[in-house]
């Protein structure tokens, strides 16, 4: 018999995949690839731009696309971490990747997975100013968060041969 906060039923989930990036970074470039090339393998994929409804609140449908979605593809390139945005947003990936409801891949974007492990590099700079004008507390969420996300193996595309 199954715990009562167990449930038979799969989750049904809206994405198949979640990206996660910096827009100006890889928007046109890396995601936009990654982007046509999963859904032309008819993987189901959320990306900000496309898939957002006009006219409503941008942070609350980013975070129940997240949740909605069973892969969250994280690409973290330099200035990943400038952006508050990014951070929060990976905070709830991390969230929601410990609940076990989404499973993560990180992508090492032009970025050594050391740099975003230890926040050396753009990482330590963009953390530098985030600290004179955020709360402490949220810093230190985001840089918990960008040191689980740099702990699981993933993708360097340094390294990859492409």
């Amino acid at each position: 018999m199954l715990p009562s906060s167990a449930s038979s039923t799969p989750k049904i989930r809206a994405h198949d995949v979640f990206l996660s990036f910096r827009g100006e970074d890889t928007r046109n470039s890396f995601t936009d690839h990654l982007y046509h090339a999963l859904n032309q393998r008819g993987i189901d994929t959320f990306r900000d731009d496309e898939k957002l409804k006009r006219g409503t609140f941008i942070g609350p449908e980013l975070l129940k696309a997240n949740e909605e979605s069973s892969f969250a593809v994280v690409i973290l390139s330099k200035e990943y971490a400038s952006s508050t945005w990014c951070l929060d947003e990976l905070a709830h990936i991390v969230e929601c990747m410990k609940k076990r409801e989404l499973q993560v891949f990180p992508v090492f974007y032009h970025v050594k997975p050391s740099e975003v492990r230890n926040q050396t590099g753009s990482f330590s700079q963009a953390f530098a100013k985030h600290e004179e004008k955020t709360v402490l507390g949220e810093v230190g969420k985001w840089r918990k968060a960008l040191t689980e996300i740099a702990i699981i193996s993933g993708w360097d595309l340094d390294k990859a041969s492409l």
